[in-house]
């Protein structure tokens, strides 16, 4: 919901480089789930997500002898939403820095 209320002030040009960037960088949900099905006892969509501590950790116990496998299952989603809102936001923030060094750099010049 923040990231929806940054985008907001957004011009249309900001909007498509949003767009773009994230098409670039956001997660797949199917790429995901294709490493948990084959690779999930060893964290393999962990890795892919960017959770690398917990990654890790199922590597070194196979994912709890495959419970935490299966819980996963109902958590990947969710994952895959939040990272995605994380990149998504982490873009936001460039793109407002950009701006801003813009706007500095147009202050300056009138002075």
């Amino acid at each position: 919901m923040d990231n929806l209320l940054a985008k907001q002030d957004f011009t249309t040009q900001e909007l498509q480089m949003l767009s773009s960037e994230m098409d670039k960088k956001k997660k797949s949900t199917g790429a995901a789930w294709l490493l948990w099905f084959f690779f999930g006892g060893i964290g393999g969509h962990r890795y892919y997500l960017g959770k690398y501590g917990t990654a890790i950790l199922m590597t070194f116990t196979l994912g709890f002898v495959g419970i935490w496998t299966v819980i996963d299952a109902f958590l990947l989603n969710g994952m895959i939403q939040k990272t995605n809102e994380a990149i998504e936001g982490d873009l936001i923030q460039k793109i407002l820095t950009v701006r801003k060094a813009k706007e500095n750099t147009a202050a300056q010049a009138n002075v």
